[in-house]
């Protein structure tokens, strides 16, 4: 894994915020509950309100409006939204917050529309497939964890298999960033922010400039968030995913079509955040890293699907 600050400093324990609230305050968060009946949206530190598919994206975008087209795996009940070509500037700027050196800013422009997981795979999906759970916390719908690249592979290889096909893979990072970032250009499909009503993220750890949130020291149910502008959900935060790609810490600084990344290499690409990142680490463009038969309970995946 990436041998940085986030592997030593986000497994320390930290008291959520809800737990220094005193007993007044919360009668008299409760009082106002009971006194106003048209109220539906509880506070992220007092409690979590999951949201469905049937919410739409507040998020705007600045790129190619998503095609609106779906797919659904039949064999495991998993939605795939279609992501249409496009341009855009992978990386980040030399000066957004919290950015790291291998993230230099290079256009990038993909030829081939895509299939995405609209969500990270399940724990019910993973054992449809798989037949087990490695997850360390359980429930069909909290996301598959503690998978290694090759495990994911491996789901992919039976999945094409189960369903007749050779379309299923795993997203390139360059898809991956495309997707999440749905047209934007700030540190987050959210903006310059992402609170933890947004993502599952160490809420003790905001932006620089952003305020704290909730740490809920474990995964959550997907989707449990709005999507962003292109209907995908939980892009940042809850567990980290995988990408098709070696590791390279040097992007090219050109003009690049369709890249895959290098052609070998000892690691593969980690992307998103998990629950337990601080939120820098849960950028659009921050990179992470791990070797391919690396399990760890912060690893999952969603896999794209060639048209």
């Amino acid at each position: 894994m990436k041998p940085n600050f986030r592997r030593i400093a986000l497994h320390r324990s930290h008291a959520p915020a809800w737990e220094c609230i005193t007993p007044f305050i919360i009668i008299l968060v409760v009082m106002l509950f009971i006194a106003t009946p048209a109220l539906s949206y509880v506070p992220d530190d007092l409690d979590f309100v999951p949201m469905g598919d049937e919410q739409e994206s507040s998020y705007t975008s600045s790129g190619r409006a998503p095609s609106g087209k779906t797919y659904t795996v039949p064999s495991i009940n998993y939605k795939m939204i279609y992501i249409s070509p496009g341009t855009f500037m992978m990386g980040s700027p030399s000066g957004e917050k919290e950015r790291d050196r291998d993230e230099r800013q290079h256009k990038v422009t993909l030829t081939k529309g895509f299939y995405m997981g609209a969500t990270e795979v399940t724990q019910k999906q993973w054992r449809q497939i798989m037949g087990s759970n490695p997850s360390k916390f359980k429930g069909d719908n909290l996301p598959v964890g503690q998978v290694s690249w090759n495990d994911c592979k491996e789901f992919i290889r039976k999945l094409n298999r189960q369903e007749g096909e050779n379309k299923y893979r795993l997203p390139t990072e360059a898809e991956w960033e495309y997707a999440c970032r749905a047209g934007t250009t700030t540190p987050f499909f959210t903006g310059q922010c992402i609170s933890t009503d947004q993502a599952n993220y160490n809420g003790n750890y905001p932006m620089p400039g952003c305020s704290k949130g909730r740490y809920r020291k474990k995964t959550i149910d997907v989707p449990s968030f709005l999507p962003n502008a292109w209907g995908l959900y939980d892009m940042h935060g809850n567990v980290w995913e995988w990408c098709e790609d070696w590791y390279d810490k040097n992007y090219p600084s050109g003009h690049v079509t369709d890249p895959e990344g290098p052609s070998s290499g000892s690691h593969r690409v980690e992307r998103g955040g998990s629950w337990v990142s601080y939120a820098g680490y849960c950028r659009s463009a921050y990179r992470s890293y791990g070797t391919p038969g690396y399990r760890y309970f912060l690893l999952g995946f969603r896999f794209a699907r060639t048209p």
